[in-house]
């Protein structure tokens, strides 16, 4: 019997998303706050934690010229549709792209970092002559909180509820011996979910090695095996792979991809490695799909501990996990699945997130090829010793140490950053 647990894991943590999941956030809100208010928009308020800043300052926008926090607020205003959830701005046009500016260029909208420790926050306030709405997103990128109209609370969550006697069933603690259980034992059939993510984030990173969007890193990488700078082989193929899917996400493609546990270019560096590998390796549908879904369920286990957001960049998560999935195409051993998982972590730990942006398919790609470096050191019995710095024997522990390390350093990394970024001299 299958552990329904497990599905409904994915059936949470796998949802389809239309350009960055930070201003999409924003968009979601402000989107959400115009269905509470029928007169002409005299302001807009925007407060957000550091993360969320941090992500949305210039990341591209699906489909738009333009980009900014203000700009995101305006047009999830104008044009959103908040029942579309992550993709609440499809179909938007030049036209509501022109209506934003105007919004913005009237100075009707402010952005503000907001106090408090929650990592993912974000409060739209939006008033007309007479009228005010307030819509808070917290936790999840979806997960919308708080909305009063007019003074009056309409949703809060904070309040106690049913949904908080049913969180832990809702996120039950699983063990990597769980997932791999899981892969093995479910019909295909119950599997289209994560089908589809192969399928849509496939799509998207195709666009990226046909196309120039951002930094062409995956195009680039892609274009130089075709010459002999590069080998053709299963490393540079899922770094191009990769890659590409973030060149085009990150600078405003129009096609949505699978996220997992909130983040879209996780989505796409925890399935596309793994697609890549299969590729290479020839083997069938089945395996690959099985291998795919445990790349995406070891990167909402270990996101659990993590969290949607962080100081360090949860590519480093996807391809600890795609390691361990690509070990399971190269060599069906859990020892050897988790050794790679070990042996990932071990190398990307530090890497930093330093907000959305086209470098980050630099990191997709960086992490990409690790997770193929690590599973083939597994795969061959090798494995980064418990006394070396922070692996542990148990590999769960590993996990719990490398979490704790964005956890207990993420408020003053984040805030270093944060005023990097925002204090450039231009």
């Amino acid at each position: 019997m299958i552990n329904e647990n497990i599905y409904r894991l994915l059936e949470k943590e796998l949802v389809v998303a239309l350009g960055c999941t930070e201003p999409v956030a924003i968009a979601l809100a402000s989107a959400t706050a115009k269905k509470y208010i029928s007169e002409r928009v005299t302001s807009i308020s925007v407060k957000a934690s550091g993360n969320v800043i941090k992500n949305a300052l210039s990341v591209g926008i699906p489909g738009m010229n333009h980009t900014g926090i203000d700009f995101t607020a305006a047009l999830g205003m104008i044009a959103g549709d908040p029942s579309k959830g992550l993709q609440v701005l499809e179909g938007v046009t030049r036209n509501e792209e022109d209506k934003a500016i105007d919004l913005v260029q009237r100075g009707i909208v402010s952005v503000a970092t907001a106090d408090g420790p929650e990592k993912l926050y974000i409060k739209v306030e939006v008033k007309t002559a007479t009228e005010k709405a307030t819509v808070v997103i917290s936790g999840d990128h979806t997960n919308i909180s708080f909305i009063s109209q007019n003074g009056k609370v309409l949703v809060d969550e904070s309040r106690p509820g049913p949904s908080s006697s049913s969180k832990k069933a809702d996120n039950p603690e699983l063990t990597i011996e769980d997932l791999y259980t899981f892969i093995t034992e479910v019909p295909l059939h119950r599997l289209d979910l994560v089908k589809r993510s192969v399928e849509l984030n496939s799509a998207i990173c195709k666009e990226g090695l046909l196309n120039d969007y951002g930094l062409r890193v995956g195009k680039t990488l892609y274009d130089q095996t075709k010459k002999g700078i590069l080998s053709d082989d299963l490393a540079t193929y899922s770094m191009a792979l990769s890659a590409a899917g973030s060149d085009a996400r990150m600078a405003g493609s129009t096609m949505p991809v699978m996220a997992n546990s909130g983040s879209g270019n996780q989505g796409i560096a925890v399935t596309m490695p793994v697609v890549a590998a299969a590729e290479k390796l020839g083997v069938t549908e089945e395996k690959m799909l099985r291998a795919v879904t445990l790349s995406h369920l070891l990167s909402i286990h270990m996101k659990s501990k993590f969290g949607r957001l962080s100081a360090l960049c949860g590519v480093t998560v996807a391809g600890a996990s795609a390691s361990a999935a690509i070990t399971y195409l190269l060599d069906d051993n859990l020892e050897k699945m988790k050794a790679a998982i070990q042996n990932t972590l071990g190398n990307v730990s530090g890497m930093v997130c330093d907000g959305a942006k086209a470098g980050c398919a630099m990191k997709v790609a960086t992490c990409s090829s690790a997770a193929v470096q690590s599973a083939v050191l597994a795969s061959n019995g090798l494995c980064i010793p418990s006394t070396n710095g922070f692996i542990e024997e148990d590999v769960e522990k590993t996990i719990e140490n490398f979490c704790r390390l964005g956890a207990e350093t993420s408020s003053t990394t984040d805030s270093v950053l944060l005023d990097m970024m925002v204090n450039k001299q231009r």
